[in-house]
């Protein structure tokens, strides 16, 4: 594995991301409708180059550091939370299947990056499925669900078990083969078309399967030693601040529409207070998110491995960033009083924030983990995924 690489591509991407959020606004609501991104709305994201910041520079890709990604996704979750989610799905799980298959399913998946030719992988790796160990491969059988983007992909990355081996295995194989159903029926994030999907017994060759725990890279450099785990926490890290930077914004903007009005809310000294109390909270969270992975890079970049602190403190950043981002979202809707209750922008990143506080790397048992971890009651233990483990 090479050196953590700090891409010079971001700064060009930043500005074409700049130059798509209109278009990303625009279509929000035809998203929600819709159920799944429109077309012209996958079409900037395709033309921007967004979905190759995870992609191993050596495929072409970007390869952008932890805390460029956090930054992209941030970016256009603030335009959109429904396209920033399926966004940060779609690159994430492609940028670690060109990182951790070999050269077979990278000529397969990711022939010409820079072409715009390469496969977009959407899927599911936190349920598993069963796999059974056949000539050349693995037949998998299963059902899962939350495949956030899948409408804009070419292929699926599903986690399965196979019992001859003891292994948690993640297998990469074509959409067309597995049978999708189409019950995204929900409160909020309805345009990431998360839906479910089913596969009976589907053949995937060993070329196109790894560990679910790998830590090595086929391609790339010392980002993909964070692991998917970690490199899913980026992801909703970034995520999380985007959107609680929108609500936050949105509610100034109403304010200042509102301050001098008959009876204004927003003239109390109340109001000011608790906007200024959930300001420091989203930028105490874009702090340690920062620090955090500043940190955790240079240790990548020095060849090592994260230590058990570092990805207790990763896991335990990514569920407090949540949670303040939750209670901005709070304020956000009280003070807004009946305008945040009307079809608009506010109450659909409302609705999205909280259907995007329900996953389950931000869930209850991983605080606890961190905790058990953090009080000396767990010294010996170790990550394995999302689980804390002797």
């Amino acid at each position: 594995m090479g050196q953590l690489h700090v891409s010079g591509e971001f700064d060009a991407l930043m500005e074409r991301i700049d130059g798509i959020t209109g278009v990303l606004a625009e279509h929000a609501e035809r998203n929600e409708e819709q159920g799944r991104l429109t077309p012209p709305v996958a079409e900037a994201l395709r033309g921007s180059g967004v979905f190759k910041v995870g992609i191993p520079r050596e495929l072409g890709g970007y390869e952008l550091s932890p805390r460029q990604v956090l930054e992209v996704i941030a970016r256009l979750s603030y335009a959109d939370a429904s396209a920033g989610w399926s966004f940060m799905a779609l690159q994430m799980i492609t940028g670690t299947t060109a990182a951790y298959l070999g050269e077979q399913a990278a000529r397969d998946l990711f022939p010409d990056v820079p072409g715009d030719r390469y496969a977009l992988i959407a899927g599911q790796g936190t349920r598993l499925g069963t796999a059974e160990r056949v000539d050349g491969g693995y037949r998998i059988s299963g059902q899962w669900g939350f495949a956030s983007g899948i409408d804009l992909a070419t292929h699926l990355h599903t986690a399965a078990f196979c019992a001859e081996t003891g292994q948690a295995l993640v297998f990469t194989f074509p959409k067309e083969r597995a049978r999708l159903v189409d019950n995204w029926d929900v409160l909020g994030l309805r345009a990431t078309s998360s839906i479910d999907y089913h596969c009976d017994d589907v053949f995937v060759p060993d070329s196109h399967v790894y560990e679910i725990t790998t830590t090595r890279g086929r391609h790339g450099g010392a980002l993909y030693r964070a692991g998917l785990a970690n490199m899913s926490g980026i992801c909703h890290t970034g995520w999380a601040l985007g959107v609680g930077r929108r609500m936050l914004d949105e509610l100034a903007a109403l304010a200042v529409r509102k301050s001098g009005t008959p009876n204004a809310s927003v003239d109390t000294a109340q109001f000011h207070a608790e906007y200024a109390r959930a300001e420091a909270a989203l930028r105490s969270a874009w702090a340690w998110a920062r620090d955090v992975w500043a940190d955790n890079e240079a240790t990548l970049d020095r060849g090592e491995p994260l230590s058990t602190e570092q990805e207790t403190v990763t896991r335990l950043m990514l569920n407090s960033t949540t949670s303040s981002v939750h209670e901005v979202g709070q304020i956000a809707y009280r003070w807004a009083a009946t305008a945040a209750l009307r079809r608009g922008v506010l109450q659909r990143f409302f609705r999205d924030l909280h259907a995007g506080t329900q996953h389950v790397t931000s869930g209850p048992v991983v605080a606890q983990h961190c905790g058990r971890w953090l009080a000396g009651l767990a010294p010996e233990s170790r990550w394995t995924f999302l689980d804390l483990t002797p």
